[in-house]
């Protein structure tokens, strides 16, 4: 089982986006995938109840990691979706549990400042240090035309951790949460710009 952890420290920045759209990439795929909630606040959860009113799309196992649930044998991909806050011996047994870390980042000041704690807190930590979980960053609620995406971009170059993508903000993420589908199973005509940008992201998961 090959799995993926969204997580940061900071709330608000993206780790559920990123945990239900990569789901719905691999279960399109036709790789049996469950998604771990391991937030109080259950976003995860409560996405996949909303995908319950569709038929005909692939299944997506739902897991509550709070209540000590897990993924069921045979499973391809799990996805794990991190509470905030987490940290020191929490922090350490989620790594322990995750081949890739993704790490999603706000555009702002308040964020750009707590993420760089978060990283140092990472990169020290035994699985990051050797190799075990490969660890990267995505650019998260980004518009491309404003100076602070840019100085974003300059900051994150700072530290010895791949920045993959950048995700645009976007209505279509907005529906996606809505509905309990992903950016994928959305209208081809009014995603595609939205879409290309993962491309990175799932080639660098792949390549583990």
């Amino acid at each position: 089982m090959y799995k993926i952890l969204c997580l940061n420290a900071k709330g608000g920045c993206g780790k559920t986006t990123l945990a239900t759209n990569l789901s719905t990439w691999y279960a399109d795929e036709g790789r049996r995938v469950a998604l771990t909630d391991h937030d109080p606040q259950k976003s995860s959860l409560d996405w996949l109840q909303a995908r319950e009113d569709y038929e005909g799309i692939p299944h997506i196992q739902g897991v509550d990691g709070t209540a000590g649930e897990h993924a069921a044998r045979g499973t391809d991909i799990e996805i794990m979706d991190a509470p905030a806050r987490t940290s020191g011996p929490e922090l350490t047994a989620l790594l322990r549990r995750a081949d890739a870390l993704l790490v999603p980042v706000l555009p702002s000041p308040i964020d750009m400042r707590a993420v760089a704690r978060f990283l140092e807190e990472l990169i020290r930590s035994g699985r990051v240090s050797r190799g075990q979980t490969r660890i990267a960053l995505v650019e998260n609620r980004v518009r491309e035309n404003t100076r602070i995406y840019h100085v974003l971009e300059d900051f994150l170059n700072r530290f010895e951790v791949p920045v993959l993508s950048h995700l645009r903000e976007s209505q279509n993420y907005i529906r996606a949460a809505e509905t309990g589908l992903g950016l994928f199973e959305l209208a081809p005509s009014a995603v595609f710009k939205d879409v290309e940008l993962w491309d990175p992201i799932i080639d660098w998961l792949d390549r583990a």
